[in-house]
C-alpha cells in the first residue's frame, strides 16, 4: 500500500488517514496546497465508492482497520483521522469505550505509537469530552500526551468557524512533536456567517417528486403541511412532531438522517415541502459543487454527509497547521520516560471544551512532582478533583500525575 514519495514537493506534508469516509478531512487538508495524501483507510464499502471517485490519486485501504499492521502503512509527517463517533454521540447509547466501536481510538493510537509522525489531527463529537464525565477524553488525552505529543484541543462550529450555514460543534485534537510547532498552533478564530441558506438549498428549482412530501404519501402528511410554512426556516420531522429551527441554519446532520423520516431535514419551497437532497447535505458540509457522489441509494448519501466534516473547517485548521511546522526540523519527543513510575502532565483548560497538555517530564517519586508543583506554583489535581472541574465547566491551569 505504500506509495512512492520521489513525485512530492519539499513543501507538502505527507499524510496516512483513517476512518476516511468519503474523505472529508482529506480534502480540507489537500485544499490548502500543503499537503498530500500518501494512505487512506475505510472499511465502509458504500463509502469506498464515493472516496475511489473523488480521491483517484490516493490508494485506498479497505481493510477493516483491526488487520492493519503498521508496516501496511508509509511514513508520513501528519497521521489523521475521525474515529468513528457513535459511541461518545448523543445519537448513541453513551456507551464509550464499553461499546465495540469505542476501541477504534486504540486502533489509530497503535499506529501513532509505531509511525511517531510530527503531526496528529483528530475529529470528533462534541459530547466525547464530557462523556462518562469526563473519564473518556480525559483516557484520550492521556494517551496522547504520554506518548510523546503536546496537545490542543477546541470545540468549532461549522458556522462559526467554517462561513457554513450548518450548526455542527465538534471537537478538533491538534497534536505536535516538537515544542516549538505546539506554541506556534492556534486554533482558527470565528468569522462571520456569509453564505445563507440559499448558497446550499435549491427553494426556488424543482427537484425530482421523491424528494417531496403530498397528501397520502405519508401519513403524517397533514401535520408536516399545518407546520412546514417558512422558507426561514429549516424543519425536522421528530416521529411525532415537527421540529422548527429558525437560527437560519440547518441543524447538525445526523447519519441516520435519511432513514425511516427522522430527523430529515426539510423545507418549504414553492413546489411543496420536500426534504434536502444528498447533494444539498453535502453543500451543508462545505463539499465543493464538483465533489462527485455515486450511483448508489440516497440512504447511504445521506450516511455519508451525516458521518462527514465540515470541510472549510478543516482546511482552516489545517492552513494553521501547516504553519506550525514551518522551519521545524527537530521532532524528537522532549523527554523520554525511560523506567521512570510516573508522567506529570500540564493542563490549562478553559472551560469544558478548549484547552492544552503536555508532560512535563517523567518521575520516580511523589516528592518530585510536588516539589516541581510547588516551586510554579501550579497545583496538582486528582482525578476525582479534575473530573468535577470538567462538569462544573471552569477554566484552570494545573497538574495531574498519571502512572506509567
Amino acid at each position: 500500500m505504500v506509495k512512492s514519495v520521489s513525485s512530492i514537493t519539499p513543501k507538502e506534508h505527507t499524510i496516512s488517514a483513517f476512518f476516511s469516509g468519503v474523505g472529508g478531512i482529506e480534502l480540507g487538508f489537500k485544499q490548502t496546497g500543503k499537503f498530500r495524501v500518501l494512505y487512506a483507510n475505510e472499511f465502509d464499502k458504500s463509502a469506498q465508492i464515493t472516496y475511489k471517485m473523488n480521491h483517484m490519486d490516493t490508494e485506498l485501504d479497505p481493510r477493516d482497520i483491526h488487520d492493519v499492521s503498521d508496516k501496511d502503512i508509509p511514513d508520513s509527517d501528519i497521521l489523521v483521522g475521525g474515529f468513528p463517533c457513535q459511541a461518545f454521540s448523543i445519537a448513541g447509547y453513551r456507551k464509550g469505550f464499553e461499546d465495540e466501536r469505542g476501541d477504534l481510538f486504540f486502533e489509530m493510537l497503535r499506529f501513532i505509537k509505531k509511525k511517531e509522525p510530527k503531526a496528529i489531527f483528530i475529529e470528533n463529537v462534541k459530547n466525547m469530552v464530557t462523556h462518562d464525565h469526563g473519564n473518556t477524553f480525559k483516557v484520550i488525552r492521556e494517551a496522547l500526551v504520554t506518548n510523546g505529543y503536546l496537545i490542543k484541543w477546541m470545540v468549532l462550529n461549522g458556522k462559526d468557524h467554517g462561513n457554513v450555514p450548518q450548526n455542527r460543534e465538534r471537537i478538533y485534537i491538534v497534536g505536535f512533536k516538537n515544542k516549538e510547532a505546539f506554541e506556534k498552533f492556534t486554533f482558527p478564530t470565528q468569522i462571520p456567517l456569509t453564505n445563507n441558506l440559499n448558497s446550499i438549498i435549491n427553494f426556488e428549482g424543482e427537484e425530482e417528486e421523491k424528494y417531496y412530501y403530498r397528501e397520502g404519501k405519508q401519513p403524517f402528511y397533514d401535520k408536516i403541511a399545518s407546520d412546514v410554512i417558512s422558507k426561514d426556516s429549516i424543519y425536522q420531522w421528530r416521529r411525532q412532531y415537527v421540529r422548527e429551527n429558525k437560527s437560519g441554519v440547518v441543524p447538525t446532520l445526523t447519519a441516520n438522517m435519511g432513514t425511516g423520516g427522522h430527523n430529515v431535514p426539510l423545507i418549504y419551497t414553492e413546489k411543496g415541502v420536500r426534504k434536502l437532497t444528498p447533494r444539498e447535505t453535502f453543500n451543508a458540509q462545505g463539499y465543493p459543487k464538483d465533489f462527485i457522489l455515486p450511483d448508489i441509494s440516497n440512504a447511504q448519501l445521506y450516511k455519508q454527509a451525516g458521518n462527514s466534516v465540515v470541510v472549510p473547517v478543516i482546511r482552516r485548521i489545517a492552513g494553521n497547521i501547516a504553519f506550525a511546522l514551518e522551519d521545524v526540523e527537530n521532532y524528537s519527543k522532549e523527554f523520554t520516560s525511560y523506567s521512570a513510575k510516573y508522567a506529570l502532565i500540564h493542563l490549562d483548560i478553559h472551560g469544558r471544551y478548549s484547552g492544552e497538555s503536555h508532560v512535563v517530564d517523567y518521575f520516580n517519586t511523589i516528592e518530585e512532582m510536588e516539589y516541581i508543583a510547588e516551586s510554579n506554583n501550579i497545583p496538582i489535581l486528582s482525578d476525582l478533583e479534575y473530573l468535577r472541574l470538567v462538569q462544573k465547566g471552569k477554566s484552570l491551569e494545573f497538574y495531574s500525575i498519571v502512572p506509567l
